[in-house]
């Protein structure tokens, strides 16, 4: 079963993914800054709450090896109890004892095994639920990362695509200033051909 991490990561993926590109863009998006803000603060309260959780269940296993403890105590106290009751009885003393010692030779033995059992689980609860929140954190960390990486080569994209059409503009203008400064000579130019030819006529009526 997922965490509520997990789902709040994936709900931030969908949502990112469901976004708008800006117009004349494919590389921004629109974004509700309230609704992304929103699921941000719930990953930040629910982020302690998830590790508090895996830290409860490290700290079981003081637990189990206390319930493993008063087992074997108990095996260890029946076993003495019934070595006494052995001795008590009207038999041979040294096969009472000899049975006796057996009977507590194998409680202690038994009484070892699940102390040792007990301690593999617990170190197995406890390597599992490090393991499970080095993975979740590793997860953040590399979305986190991906999400700068991306936004990184999109500002990259977008600079390149202005830089090109700012050379673009100025190139044009260059190639237009020799055009613009004959229309600024044409007006004079034209003005005094046409004073050349009135003072022809002007000369001819006379």
């Amino acid at each position: 079963m997922a965490s509520r991490i997990e789902q709040i990561i994936e709900e931030i993926e969908e949502y990112v993914d469901s976004c708008k590109f800006q117009p004349l863009s494919t590389t921004k998006i629109v974004v509700n800054k309230e609704e992304l803000e929103e699921l941000l603060r719930e990953l930040r309260l629910k982020t302690p709450d998830e590790i508090k959780r895996y830290q409860k269940i490290i700290s079981n296993k003081d637990a189990i090896l206390a319930d493993a403890q008063a087992k074997a105590d108990g095996i260890v106290a029946n076993a003495e109890a019934r070595a006494k009751e052995l001795v008590s009885q009207h038999e041979v003393m040294q096969q009472a004892y000899a049975q006796a010692n057996e009977t507590i030779n194998k409680a202690n033995a038994e009484a070892q095994q699940i102390l040792d059992s007990a301690q593999q689980d617990a170190n197995n609860i406890r390597y599992s639920a490090i393991t499970y929140t080095d993975d979740m954190l590793a997860n953040m960390e590399a979305i986190m990362g991906n999400t700068i990486s991306e936004s990184q080569e999109r500002y990259n994209a977008f600079f390149g695509s202005l830089q090109d059409a700012y050379n673009i503009v100025r190139q044009n203008r260059q190639e237009l200033a020799p055009q613009a400064a004959r229309a600024e000579e044409s007006p004079a130019a034209a003005t005094s051909y046409d004073d050349y030819d009135e003072d022809v006529n002007l000369d001819e009526e006379d």
